[in-house]
């Protein structure tokens, strides 16, 4: 399949964060989470720029440092309440070509398995979707608790796990967008297409230091699967 030189990998990375301090630069595995969404997407696709949007020097040294390009995101835009979709479309505004499409990765996902990257993105143009998300699969017996009262919601009481319907639910490993539909203030819209990924990679999403700590315990149970990294085990 041919990949469009419009087609640009943008990760947003603000140095400022409140639960987790210098959450972007923590380590896992001995790299950044930040180094690992760079490392993965150059690795995943070939001659596909790389853009990390941030208002932090140590975060645009991290950026350079891996081979990505650094879109100097202005400090109002690296709020609190600042959006994703408002990133990103600063981002598209900055960089000096057409962009048709943008890939999202999130830092605060640095575990993704290989080939998903390049699969999701065959869907995406296959389909002729104008966005897609993945997704993973969740089992848990889920329900609401109303006047006190737990209702179930996905299963019958003495229902099997294993004769239950899998709901799904946004794993953040990584998001396509089309130009349009971003400028119009979406990143995923109804039409979006559910990219399913199965993996307990999809488990990963680091905001505390508990999150972290469960992120190192993933990574070194499943240190094999980290194709990018130079010291790895596997090559890609």
């Amino acid at each position: 399949m041919m990949i469009e030189s419009k087609l640009v990998v943008v990760i947003p990375a603000r140095g400022a964060s409140k639960r987790l301090k210098n959450k972007n630069l923590r380590s896992l595995g001995g790299y950044s989470l930040l180094t690992h969404s760079i490392l993965y997407a150059l690795s995943s696709l070939k001659d596909i720029p790389v853009f990390v949007s941030t208002e932090d020097e140590n975060i645009k040294k991290e950026a350079q440092k891996y081979g990505a390009q650094v879109i100097d995101r202005p400090i109002e835009l690296a709020m609190d309440e600042t959006t994703t979709v408002e990133v990103i479309q600063h981002a598209i505004d900055s960089i000096a070509f057409d962009v048709e499409d943008v890939i999202l990765l999130q830092p605060t996902n640095p575990l993704r398995p290989q080939g998903i990257l390049y699969s999701a993105l065959k869907a995406y143009k296959s389909r002729g979707s104008n966005s897609l998300f993945t997704v993973s699969p969740q089992l848990k017996k889920l329900g609401e608790i109303n006047d006190h009262r737990f209702v179930p919601r996905n299963y019958q009481p003495g229902q099997r796990s294993q004769d239950m319907n899998p709901w799904y639910y946004e794993n953040g490993l990584l998001y396509i967008a089309s130009r349009d539909i971003i400028k119009s203030g979406q990143l995923i819209t109804r039409e979006a297409h559910p990219y399913i990924v199965d993996h307990i990679f999809g488990t990963v999403d680091i905001d505390t230091a508990t999150d972290l700590d469960y992120a190192e315990f993933i990574f070194s149970h499943y240190r094999k699967e980290i194709f990018y990294l130079p010291d790895s085990r596997k090559s890609f």
